[in-house]
């Protein structure tokens, strides 16, 4: 007697053979977060033969089962077609298997993607570099000449603790370092940001339009990073790899993705890096890295407040990209305003 076999919902395949519905996922870079449907099978879950209840039943690779007579079984079932049918049919199946065959190798090819880098891994990288050359380059302080430096020396804020002179020449050297194709950390800086805005575990090209999907303004990150230089892309690290702050870097970037309200996320982040380091050239930071004895941590902070701000500032007053310079403005006046409590 034959065993009851559990029939799931179906459509009618090649030949009349019936076959599991599944959605196809667009593949981006050759890849798939669903696992591909072989037979009915999927790969790499554990399925059990209704034949004897136990041994799980293991996929083939599809270049094997090409060689194997299983299109031609396929071919052979069910009713007959015509020979006109027969042969569409199966330059359709060889053209679905060659697809299928393709992302297979795909996957196999990357099946290491690139690890995230933490806020404090990037740092340490750049703590243990030499930039000796970009330190010649950097402007930490606002020269000041006759009244004005007379006036801001005494109704000023506090100048900066000699100890904290190093971390504060550091933050302004990152500011100074530009994007190196060749370093596997800033690589990796790059792959974090773009994973963990989108969602994705999949690494993706160094260049290409998917960038602008986060907020760049074009197919290099590089180019918008002018001001800012580095320390743009590591205040959007800190941003996204904070397990507090994360939360709140994807409302922003949801909001960012408004049919109207819409904004470049990442340029606007950009932004954000731009005034943090004004408010820190102006000393306007001095005092509370002073109490906290740190100057990056103070700076992160400091960088997700003005940010909070704007988008406050943006998603209720129903701001959209044509206010984006008002905007910027009222943050910075905000800051300063904020730092004088």
């Amino acid at each position: 007697m034959e065993e009851d076999i559990d029939v799931t919902a179906h459509t009618e395949g090649l030949n009349g053979l019936s076959h599991e519905c599944k959605p196809l996922e667009v593949i981006t870079n050759g890849h798939s977060n669903h696992k591909p449907v072989m037979n009915g099978l999927i790969t790499s879950h554990d399925v059990k033969d209704h034949t004897n209840g136990s041994a799980p039943l293991r996929s083939l690779p599809i270049s094997v089962l090409k060689q194997s007579c299983l299109l031609q079984t396929l071919a052979a079932g069910g009713d007959q077609p015509k020979p006109e049918e027969e042969d569409e049919d199966l330059e359709k199946a060889r053209q679905e298997w060659d697809a299928l065959e393709n992302v297979q190798q795909a996957l196999s090819e990357d099946s290491n993607p690139t690890p995230l880098i933490s806020f404090n891994e990037a740092l340490q990288f750049f703590q243990t570099t030499d930039l000796g050359d970009l330190l010649k380059n950097i402007q930490p302080t606002i020269r000041r000449t006759g009244l004005a430096a007379i006036t801001h020396f005494l109704f000023g804020p506090p100048r900066l603790h000699r100890e904290l002179l190093e971390e504060r020449d550091l933050v302004f050297a990152i500011a100074q370092c530009h994007v190196d194709n060749s370093q596997t950390v800033h690589m990796r800086v790059l792959q974090t940001i773009y994973k963990r805005l989108i969602g994705s575990r999949l690494d993706c090209p160094r260049y290409g339009a998917h960038w602008e999907n986060i907020g760049f303004q074009g197919t290099d990150p590089a180019t918008d990073l002018r001001g800012t230089g580095f320390l743009g892309l590591m205040h959007t690290l800190y941003f996204v790899m904070d397990p507090e702050t994360l939360p709140l870097a994807r409302d922003i970037y949801k909001l960012s993705q408004h049919p109207t309200q819409n904004f470049p996320f990442s340029v606007m982040s950009i932004n954000m890096t731009r005034i943090a380091l004004q408010v820190l050239r102006e000393e306007a930071l001095s005092k509370e890295c002073n109490r906290r004895q740190q100057v990056v941590g103070v700076l992160n902070e400091f960088y997700v407040a003005t940010y909070l701000h704007l988008y406050q500032l943006w998603k209720t007053q129903n701001k959209t990209i044509v206010d984006s310079g008002f905007v910027l403005k009222d943050t910075l006046t905000w800051c300063l305003l904020w730092l004088q409590i």
